[in-house]
């Protein structure tokens, strides 16, 4: 049982820093959208796009992982 909860925690850590580069990507992506008006530039709109939908997916595969952890924490405090 603690194998499963190491590879839970192992995965849900790794998850989250990738979380946070792909936070700090949108940011930087951000700051450098201030010079353009949404759809001006079709490429860079585009890559917004793809960088947002990319971060949410990833975002709620964080939440699933750390759901994970937390209940196999709570069965191993049950047993």
């Amino acid at each position: 049982m603690s194998d499963e909860s190491g590879s839970a925690r192992n995965k849900f850590q790794f998850h989250f820093v990738v979380e946070v580069l792909l936070i700090a990507v949108l940011a930087m992506y951000m700051v450098l959208a201030k010079e353009y008006v949404v759809g001006d530039d079709l490429a860079f709109t585009v890559i917004g796009a793809g960088l947002m939908a990319l971060i949410t997916y990833w975002t709620l595969s964080t939440l699933r992982d750390g759901i994970e952890v937390l209940a196999l924490r709570v069965r191993d405090l049950k047993h």
